[in-house]
Order: C-alpha cells, then sequence, then structure tokens
C-alpha cells in the first residue's frame, strides 16, 4: 500500500471542517482493504517545525481508518493546547501520521537499569503512576535527547513532578512506523 493514502486522509478530513466535504470510506475500504485492520495510531501537525497539533491513540481500539479519522480531527481542532486550527493554517500545516506497535511492560530495578532497557529515537515511552499516565513518540528523543531530560518532561507530562522515577511508575515501550509530508 502506498503510505501516502494515510497523508491524505488526514489531510481531507481537516480540510472537510472548512469545506465541508465528506471522506468516502466505503471507497476507501474497497480500495484499501487494510485499513480495516485494528491500529492505534497518532496525528501530529507542525507549522514551520514547531509543533501545532498531536493527538493519538496508545493502544488500538478501532479500525486504522476510523483511528485516523478521529485522530486528525482532534489534533487540529481539540488539542488542549492549542486552539482549533484555522483555514489560513491549512496550507502551511505538515502532517505526519504515526502507527504504534501494541505497548510492552518494561520490567526495571532503578533509574539505571530503566536507562539500559529504553532505546532512545526507537522507543516512544508511556509512563503510569495511579491514575496518572502520559507517552512520547519516539520522536520526542529528537528534541530531549537527554535521558533524564526526557523523563522529566514526561514526568510533567503526566502531573507526576520532574523526577517521576523516584516513585518507579509502571514504563512501557512501543516502537511506531512514521509516514510524514515533506
Amino acid at each position: 500500500m502506498n503510505p501516502d493514502i494515510y497523508l491524505m486522509i488526514a489531510r481531507d478530513v481537516i480540510k472537510s471542517n472548512f469545506d465541508k466535504s465528506c471522506i468516502d470510506k466505503k471507497n476507501l475500504l474497497l480500495h484499501h482493504p487494510e485499513l480495516q485492520e485494528n491500529k492505534a495510531t497518532f496525528v501530529t501537525l507542525t507549522i514551520n517545525g514547531h509543533l501545532r497539533g498531536c493527538i493519538g491513540s496508545i493502544i488500538a481500539h478501532q479500525s486504522f481508518i476510523d483511528d485516523l479519522i478521529s485522530n486528525a480531527q482532534s489534533a487540529a481542532f481539540h488539542d488542549p493546547r492549542f486552539p482549533p486550527l484555522c483555514e489560513e493554517e491549512l496550507a502551511s500545516i505538515k502532517i505526519e501520521v504515526s502507527i504504534l506497535t501494541h505497548p510492552k511492560s518494561v520490567i526495571y530495578d532503578n533509574r539505571d537499569d530503566l536507562s539500559q532497557l529504553i532505546r532512545p529515537k526507537i522507543d516512544g515511552i508511556i509512563i503510569r503512576l495511579g491514575n496518572r499516565q502520559a507517552t512520547f513518540l519516539p520522536q520526542v528523543w529528537e528534541e530531549l535527547s537527554d535521558f533524564d531530560l526526557f523523563f522529566s518532561n514526561l514526568g510533567q507530562k503526566a502531573g507526576i513532578g520532574t523526577n517521576p522515577l523516584l516513585y518507579h511508575p509502571e514504563i512501557y515501550t512501543y516502537q511506531v512506523e512514521k509516514f510524514k509530508e515533506i
């Protein structure tokens, strides 16, 4: 399958909010039956290299096409860190679609042990402590390449604080296959 279809679907979903067009799911599924498989996706939007929205699913719970449609809409219009995308921004956004593998629990004893088990730029990380949870895609390692800085920011995102490993939270890893507009 041509992965450009994933990017096209995401862009068409966002565009349809402005021009009131519809995504022809039936036709897409007819020509791309793999879109029926359950997949977990993230859709990331950037403008001039700066984050403009990023929403996704950690666990596959619906068809690839439905997850992609939902996350494209959410990244553009419902990311609580940003105002909804406006029509003038549509031509400037770059879209990235990430397809996630199933998360795997990481068993570790301490910070040093964990640092040996994590593969920067390969592993996406989920941190969970009680009912608090957050994730960073593997792409975040490009900006936060230092292990401690990465986990400090992830801990803040989860609301656990800047030294989350002090509490020995649950850690899960996953990998992504990503497709990006150039």
